[in-house]
């Protein structure tokens, strides 16, 4: 035991990342629907988040994106889906920048990503904005991309260049990202355990080609294992719990999937009245252990009311409602407090831990959407 607490100890020091997510983009052929999936669980200093609708002109296409509470002007999506099936979500990267620009220049990744979801159709229209955007770009981040061919693919992207991986490429059609790039400097960069706790979950899904936005947000999002200690600690048994590279986390604020559309033929015209009724965003504001999941559609009413920033300050409700339940998972406010999770909140003998009554319950709201989608039941 003193063996394992000197390596928590030692990794803890890791956590003064503040802009942090877990990410991944699943080919259409590992989904038993035949669509293909964006997920993000974002990690930010940031805690309150919104969803809002974003109307389009004869300029710019209409989306929907996750949003801070406080973007009143919404200047900066943080993950979104557009009316031509083009999805995007990024992760902060901390291997791939080459140069000196200073800090208060850098964090563009939301503007960036506001500009693509009004501009771009495809994998390709990205790269291309990418390239034309004026350097520096401001941004050290990750990007992933889907569109609604099927396509999708990480731009690992620095201030003056990016590398792309393709979904079509990679092994089983799966692409897992944190808060390191692949094509950066070796060995830096944090959320190494992350990755490998994700690829560990999705490993029995991938083998039966069954991965569901419910596997991402009712799985992943909500798992306490951690793959360095080979241990799940929802399984221990423990009340108290050090948060540390689990995928949820203190700084976790929403778990959300864009779910595409089955791939359209390569080259044939994108109608956005097919890709509204086709595309959902499912979405979990708040902690995702405590989140409740609701389906967002790339139109004027496809936002719940609850999911938008109609409260004080900017707030949404859901967030609110999911923000109380985090103080009661994370119940210790001085000192180091914020590292000790009380899993008899998530998880208890009684049954009535918040995982244990979400779940079903957002398992329920999958069902009943996908019954109303064409085509699923």
């Amino acid at each position: 035991m003193k063996r394992i607490f000197s390596i928590i100890c030692l990794i803890s020091i890791v956590n003064i990342v503040s802009e942090a997510c877990t990410s991944a983009i699943i080919g259409a052929d590992m989904n038993p629907y035949g669509r293909p999936l964006l997920w993000k669980n974002r990690d930010t200093s940031t805690t309150d988040n919104k969803i809002e609708y974003v109307e389009g002109d004869k300029d710019n296409y209409s989306y929907v994106a996750l949003f801070n509470a406080k973007d009143s002007k919404l200047n900066e999506a943080w993950i979104g889906m557009n009316e031509y099936g083009f999805g995007i979500m990024n992760t902060a990267s901390y291997n791939i920048k080459n140069d000196d620009l200073s800090s208060k220049k850098m964090d563009k990744e939301g503007f960036i990503m506001a500009k693509a979801l009004k501009k771009c159709k495809t994998v390709e229209d990205f790269a291309a904005l990418l390239e034309s955007l004026p350097k520096p770009l401001g941004v050290e981040a990750n990007f992933g991309v889907i569109d609604a061919y099927g396509n999708g693919a990480y731009f690992e992207t620095n201030n003056y260049t990016f590398t792309p991986y393709y979904l079509a490429d990679a092994p089983d059609h799966v692409i897992v990202r944190t808060n390191y790039s692949h094509s950066g400097r070796q060995n830096e960069g944090y959320g190494f355990i992350r990755e490998a706790n994700a690829n560990h979950l999705l490993e029995p899904y991938i083998k039966a080609k069954n991965i569901t936005p419910e596997v991402l947000t009712e799985v992943l999002s909500k798992s306490f294992y951690h793959d360095l200690l080979k241990k799940d600690f929802a399984e221990t048994g423990e009340k108290w719990v050090i948060d540390q590279d689990f995928i949820p986390r203190f700084t976790s604020t929403a778990t959300v999937v864009v779910e595409g559309c089955r791939p359209l033929e390569e080259g044939s015209e994108i109608m956005p009245d097919e890709i509204i009724k086709d595309y959902i965003m499912w979405s979990g504001l708040g902690y995702p252990p405590c989140a409740e999941i609701f389906p967002v559609f790339c139109e004027q009413d496809g936002v719940a009311e609850e999911l938008t920033g109609c409260g004080p300050k900017g707030h949404s409700p859901q967030g609110d409602i999911v923000k109380a339940r985090k103080e009661e998972v994370f119940p210790f406010t001085k000192g180091n407090g914020n590292k000790y999770i009380d899993m008899e909140v998530l998880i208890n003998d009684e049954g009535t831990g918040y995982i244990q009554t979400l779940v079903p319950k957002n398992l329920e709201t999958y069902r009943l959407t996908r019954k109303q989608r064409r085509g699923e039941d």
